[in-house]
């Protein structure tokens, strides 16, 4: 695709790189090293925009005529985020919270250049269907979901097998919501 702009995508996901190359961008890859902590008190519903605002941040003084696109996205259940695993336990733990009932994901995009910003976020629902112990746990032990919130990619086994319902973007339950993230970028 024919941009006019140098695309940076602060962001080490391969599944935010591919969707932003399969969407026709050219881009550089740059991996913000920010704190993702947040406020306790802060709503839920306002923690992926706001990681993606923070990150962000990180850029700001270093714009010069390029375009950088951040990103981070949390699984809510039940009013709580269910964020990156740490280990095996904490792995299996939010697949077995995640089975058989109905989550939001959010993911909170920023856009920044020298002369504009916008952010926004998108929420897709996603319905599991009860999933076995056995199948969490050849899931956790074959697909490491470390880096992944809730512990899970739609894009893997565990999406394949489990997901039984959308209602909002398959894309943004993979990390970014490309539709909207394609309309700003072309318009900018």
């Amino acid at each position: 695709m024919n941009f006019k702009h140098h695309i940076i995508l602060a962001s080490s996901s391969p599944r935010r790189q591919y969707l932003m190359r399969e969407a026709g961008f050219d881009f550089t890859v740059e991996k913000p090293e920010a704190d993702e902590t947040f406020p306790a008190e802060m709503p839920v519903e306002q923690v992926a925009k706001y990681l993606a605002l923070k990150k962000a941040e990180l850029f700001r003084r270093n714009i010069q005529h390029e375009i950088v696109v951040t990103a981070d996205t949390v699984v809510i259940l039940e009013g709580k985020i269910l964020n990156k695993p740490l280990d095996r336990n904490e792995a299996i733990d939010m697949l077995s919270a995640l089975s058989g009932k109905t989550h939001r994901v959010m993911t909170g995009v920023c856009i920044l250049s020298a002369a504009k910003e916008t952010s926004f976020d998108d929420t897709t629902q996603v319905t599991f269907k009860k999933l076995s112990q056995a199948e969490i746990e050849f899931y956790v032990d074959h697909y490491k979901p470390y880096d992944k919130a809730g512990a899970y990619g739609a894009q893997d086994f565990i999406g394949m097998i489990a997901i039984e319902k959308i209602s909002g973007s398959y894309f943004n339950v993979m990390g970014l919501p490309i539709h909207k993230v394609y309309t700003h970028l072309i318009n900018w």
